[in-house]
């Protein structure tokens, strides 16, 4: 009974701490947290434009260096072995731009020759070149790999726009703009990052990985050869269609899918098509950039985006399953937030799936064209017991129900934006997978199951659910894992999976939940806690943190209650571990849990150290007692 009442204690506790930090809209606005990236860029978007914030630009310097390693270097992650060569560079570019740090001191000369040492700009990744570019500190290529023609190719040839992902797409639309022209920006602060050249030599922006590459580039070319018409006006229509294809994706407060990277790089893609620095377009995004800075520890960030639809989706839903009422103030605010952001536009998701009415929900406060399968079902979780009762949350319901499952892959799991954007000939491609493929994955299948499987009235029977389970199965890991794409990594898309299936219908005992419960046992830390590294995400295997945190140890332990019909020692001992370093204050509190692209992005969302904790206890409660 202890156990009990002490689970009982931390939930009232956790319970106290959300409702306080609720928002008088409604929702919660905790920081979706991307490390430096952002703060770097912002500094020198600010100083690329001549645009004199200077209480930011010190705040977000403050920022920077307070995340600086003793060797010189910044990291992505705390277990990153020897520090980022790409993130150090960003830094140190944006410190020197700054014009607050000096180039001689010691925390700058350090980074100085943590670059130079591992191999100096060259070796920096391709975004990372693209912004020295820019800034004229590298040079465009001659001949950019992909002509800005490629955007005219049609449906029916092989490869085309549209087969790119939403947020590969957001990225390469301004970049091919910005390659065609080779625009750069120089101004009187402008630093000169020449030493950090290996030799002082020119470097080459874009090198061609692999042969299948240069094949693959070379096949687009031919296509745009083809393409009928004088070359002078299909290079300017693919231009035209280029900057069509971002003005029509602005949102209200003027970001580009408010995404902070397709932003930062529409601005200067804007200014290659002619406009000035002072144009509305130009201040209006710099803005609502600036919109999304959040405070952490004292320092201003610049969040990549918000995640205020998020955060209140996964906190109307676990405070309702924790025991509190749909009546409350709390969750009549948070769903009748939830209800306002709901998509009634079409977006782009429309091209792949014809037939569907918009219904979906985004993952920001300021999205209303971009909505994905992962927010939706959350918002639909946080609404279902309101359907009950209300006629416009049944209508949102039903509209957002539909969207869901008009949304499956023919292959029959889910992706997060647009249906069957997985076409091979891009998987070539460095990061394609990350950046440019929108595939199925086992996160995003099992949570979508088991929101079908507890929250609608669907037969486990029905086509959406065997087709989706059959995914999964096909899809396990030969440990008895899964990997996922939106969190770390291997630990979140097992707890995905186990959840899926159970709800489902899937029995506890079938050989594919038994070698995934067996493999979490396997994976426990002494301390009764799970930990997984973010070097999971780039190696695509699993990689133990050697080190347990609280998000990992709710996603294995609640996996492991779905899965188990008494108390078990790993159970115990992960509700356990959840309890006694609830309060701990260490890096592991500020680990990420979530990725965007491997190796390059990853996010540490501040409001799941709340979330997941409390949804264990939740469901554990529930079962046992």
């Amino acid at each position: 009974m202890a156990l009990k009442q002490n689970v009982l204690m931390e939930m009232n506790r956790y319970i106290n701490r959300l409702i306080k930090d609720q928002l008088s809209d409604g929702s919660w606005d905790y920081a979706f947290d991307t490390g430096i990236k952002t703060d770097s860029y912002m500094i020198i978007l600010l100083r690329m434009l001549e645009l004199e914030d200077e209480e930011l630009i010190k705040g977000l310097v403050a920022r920077i260096s307070s995340k600086q390693e003793q060797n010189g270097s910044w990291k992505l992650f705390h277990d990153e072995e020897r520090g980022n060569l790409t993130t150090t560079v960003e830094a140190y570019y944006a410190l020197l731009y700054s014009g607050y740090v000096a180039k001689d001191s010691a925390n700058m000369l350090a980074a100085k020759k943590f670059i130079i040492e591992n191999g100096g700009l060259e070796k920096t990744e391709m975004f990372t070149k693209i912004l020295l570019a820019l800034g004229g500190h590298v040079k465009w290529p001659s001949q950019f790999p992909i002509p800005v023609e490629a955007i005219l190719l049609p449906a029916k040839f092989p490869i085309n726009f549209f087969d790119i992902s939403v947020f590969g797409r957001s990225n390469i639309a301004p970049i091919l703009i910005l390659s065609d022209v080779e625009f750069t920006l120089i101004t009187k602060m402008s630093p000169d990052l020449s030493e950090l050249l290996p030799e002082r030599t020119a470097i080459e922006l874009f090198r061609e990985e692999s042969p299948e590459s240069r094949s693959l580039f070379d096949y687009i070319k031919q296509g745009v050869e083809s393409l009928v018409g004088m070359k002078e006006e299909i290079h300017e229509k693919a231009l035209q269609q280029l900057e069509d294809y971002m003005i029509k994706r602005i949102e209200e407060d003027g970001t580009f899918y408010s995404y902070f990277s397709a932003t930062f790089l529409m601005i200067f893609a804007l200014m290659a098509r002619g406009r000035k620095k002072d144009d509305k377009s130009i201040w209006k995004a710099v803005d609502g950039l600036k919109s999304m800075i959040c405070e952490i520890n004292g320092h201003p960030h610049c969040q990549y985006t918000t995640a205020n639809v998020w955060n209140t989706t996964l906190i109307s839903y676990v405070l309702q399953e924790a025991g509190v009422r749909i009546n409350s103030d709390t969750i009549r605010r948070a769903n009748q937030y939830l209800l306002s952001k709901q998509h009634y536009k079409f977006g782009d998701w429309i091209i792949h799936n014809s037939s569907a009415k918009p219904g979906g929900w985004g993952f920001s406060n300021i999205n209303s064209i971009n909505p994905d399968v992962d927010d939706t079902t959350a918002a639909l979780r946080a609404i279902r017991r309101q359907t009950f009762e209300s006629k416009s949350f049944r209508a949102s319901w039903e509209l957002g129900v539909e969207w869901v499952l008009s949304m499956q892959n023919d292959d029959g799991g889910w992706p997060a934006f647009e249906r069957n954007i997985d076409n091979p000939l891009l998987n070539i491609l460095p990061g394609g997978e990350d950046l440019l493929l929108d595939a199925s994955a086992a996160d995003l299948t099992g949570r979508t199951l088991e929101f079908l499987g507890l929250h609608t009235n669907l037969n486990n029977n029905h086509s959406k659910i065997k087709n989706g389970v059959r995914w999964l199965l096909k899809n396990q890991e030969s440990n008895g894992s899964w990997n996922s794409r939106w969190g770390i990594c291997y630990i979140y898309g097992t707890w995905a999976a186990i959840t899926g299936l159970r709800a489902v219908g899937v029995d506890a005992e079938h050989p594919a939940i038994q070698k995934a419960v067996e493999w979490l046992y396997t994976i426990q830390n002494n301390d009764g806690g799970w930990g997984e590294s973010c070097n999971s995400d780039i190696l695509k295997q699993y990689v133990p943190l050697n080190s347990s945190t609280l998000t990992h140890t709710a996603w294995a332990t609640d996996a492991l209650i779905a899965a188990s019909e008494n108390i078990t020692p790993p159970i115990q001992k992960g509700i356990n571990f959840l309890y006694n370093y609830a309060d701990t204050k260490d890096w592991r509190t500020n680990y990420p849990m979530g990725q965007g692209a491997a190796g390059l992005f990853y996010i540490h969302y501040h409001s799941y150290n709340y979330i997941w904790p409390l949804l264990a206890y939740a469901h554990f409660i529930r079962k046992f007692y």
